[in-house]
């Protein structure tokens, strides 16, 4: 095997105790940028802490399956880990968020076609679920499994290892080299994808029904097209009223023409 070059991250340095530390740091600014994202959005469609648990939690265990996944194969090798630890983040937030999204689409629209009421990502039932929570977990980790093997195959096109020289081969010290690789640029790109894909899996919410006097539900779309119909027709009922009150009138004064007169002849 070939020795491991002088600069760069040593064997095991991802798992060591600053590098744990590192990413238990990592985790808690990452998830806080989830928790302000929930403040804010609108007070009306904000979520329950409960519907947000399920909905952030999903992304907590997809982030920590593709964290160790990448740790994992990072150090199988001889090459500095922290290059490659890199590279698969990179990759990740690239490649990788196409993929997701892809995912989610396709999972979508499959479990709304099989009319999988509880397994639409977002909904978990009246009051929630916990089935729901947990089948929605199931699928959005197989979709994370899908996204880290196609990631593991880009990997094996060569041509990598001069890309990890240009990313941190100019870092001789391996402890900033270490929170460059598992904080600072974790942290930027985490923040961005978690609040993208907690859009993407979120509960839609859409404008509610408005319910009229006679118990029939009709859209704020279909209200206003009405109203514009009833404006721009031609009052025949005002018409129609003012005819219906003119016709005893003139019946009246048709009759009466039409009635003989008789003179008294003497």
């Amino acid at each position: 095997a070939a020795p491991r070059p002088a600069h760069g991250c040593g064997s095991g340095a991802l798992l060591g105790r600053f590098g744990v530390l590192l990413q238990a740091l990592l985790a808690l600014c990452a998830f806080s940028t989830l928790m302000l994202k929930r403040f804010k959005e609108p007070k009306a469609e904000r979520r329950p802490w409960r519907i947000w648990f399920y909905d952030t939690s999903k992304q907590a265990i997809g982030a920590l399956f593709i964290h160790f996944a990448n740790v994992f194969l990072s150090d199988l090798t001889e090459e500095d880990p922290c290059s490659l630890y890199l590279i698969n983040f990179i990759l990740d937030a690239t490649l990788g968020m196409l993929l997701i999204w892809l995912g989610v689409k396709v999972v979508s629209w499959i479990v709304q076609h099989k009319k999988y009421t509880y397994l639409v990502f977002g909904e978990y039932g009246d009051p929630p679920q916990a089935a729901a929570w947990i089948g929605q977990c199931i699928l959005y980790l197989l979709i994370m499994v899908f996204e880290k093997t196609v990631i593991s195959l880009v990997l094996l096109i060569p041509g990598w290892t001069k890309l990890q020289q240009i990313l941190l081969g100019y870092i001789p010290n391996p402890q900033l080299e270490l929170v460059l690789v598992m904080f600072v640029v974790p942290f930027i790109v985490n923040a961005i994808m978690f609040w993208v894909v907690d859009s993407l899996i979120m509960r839609k919410y859409k404008q509610k029904d408005t319910l009229d006097i006679n118990g029939s539900t009709e859209t704020p779309r279909a209200r206003g097209t009405e109203e514009s119909q009833v404006l721009l027709s031609p009052d025949m009922d005002f018409d129609q009223s003012e005819s219906d009150q003119d016709i005893p009138g003139l019946r009246g004064t048709n009759q009466k023409m039409k009635q003989p007169s008789y003179q008294v002849v003497i």
